[in-house]
């Protein structure tokens, strides 16, 4: 096993604080994962976690030891890149989250053809419909709907993706169609919400005669899963606030039907977040060049579906 393998393996585990969780990252076992992080400590003469049989942390020395190993990292994967650049030859493993909704319609349905016309690259594809971090995660892309909230990060735009308040007929049936956002609030509908951590309450942003307007919502159906919420939708359990794209072939087939038509949606930017650093690896740009005019195209011709 070689000393950057050890230092890698040791950031994964540092950053999801977990043997098993850092070896399934970089597909090793347990036991390699354990042998390499044995073999740094040993090269070190020093103790870089505490282990019990449920918690892993970090010691002093593991401390101290993480943003060198990081910059290490860094640099090799700098000088790479400068290599991979002038031998058009790129490989390596791209760390990508999306959104639940946006990843499963849109990005990983494009990631065959991707590494058809790249074989030398992985893809590792993380969904998830909480805020990730970039840097903490080990991630090169983010894609994401709305703004972000690290103003240090890089943004590189693909759309404004149309949004829909929407419900089944049946449940139009029986409660009746809301014209505005504030029969949302007045007749006391259901609105079927999407968690954030650390959200406190659900604020639908529509757009009124008098310019956007933020409307308090509420139910009592909410969920970290988007398409959880579009199976709600689906089964007359509420009014879902979804981006077009998302539910374009219910709203086509009548499934779903818009609702609140005089106060529609704010559209929400949809991007892909990196760092300054991530944009110089080639693979990273590749991707991310690629994705960005499929995705693009896709959600237009979902639009179109919709309307």
């Amino acid at each position: 096993m070689s000393y950057l393998d050890n230092i890698r393996t040791f950031v994964r585990v540092y950053d999801l604080g977990s043997m098993s969780a850092a070896g399934r990252d970089l597909r090793i076992s347990p036991a390699v994962t354990s042998a390499r992080i044995s073999q740094l400590e040993e090269h070190l003469n020093v103790r870089l976690f505490q282990r019990t049989t449920r918690n892993l942390t970090p010691t002093e020395q593991g401390r101290a030891f993480y943003p060198g190993a990081v910059a290490v990292l860094e640099a090799v994967d700098e000088a790479e890149a400068q290599v991979m650049h002038l031998t058009e030859a790129p490989r390596g493993a791209i760390y990508v989250a999306a959104p639940l909704g946006l990843g499963r319609r849109l990005l990983a349905p494009n990631v065959p053809e991707f590494l058809v016309q790249y074989p030398q690259i992985d893809i590792r594809l993380r969904l998830t419909d909480r805020t990730v971090d970039l840097t903490t995660e080990g991630l090169d892309l983010a894609f994401f709907l709305g703004q972000p909230e690290d103003s240090n990060l890089r943004i590189r735009k693909i759309a404004d993706c149309r949004r829909v308040l929407c419900a089944a007929p049946d449940y139009v049936a029986r409660r009746g169609l809301p014209e505005h956002g504030q029969a949302l609030i007045d007749q006391r509908h259901e609105c079927l919400n999407l968690r954030f951590p650390g959200a406190t309450e659900f604020q639908w942003m529509l757009q009124t005669p008098d310019g956007p307007r933020r409307f308090a919502v509420s139910g009592r159906y909410e969920c970290d899963d988007g398409d959880v919420l579009t199976d709600w939708a689906l089964s007359g359990q509420g009014i879902a606030l979804k981006p077009v794209f998302e539910v374009a072939e219910h709203l086509k087939d009548g499934r779903l039907v818009p609702v609140a038509p005089q106060t529609p949606p704010v559209p929400v930017q949809m991007a892909c977040l990196y760092t300054h650093r991530r944009h110089q690896d080639p693979k990273t740009r590749l991707l991310m060049e690629f994705m960005t005019e499929r995705i693009g195209r896709a959600v237009k011709a979902a639009e179109a579906r919709a309307a």
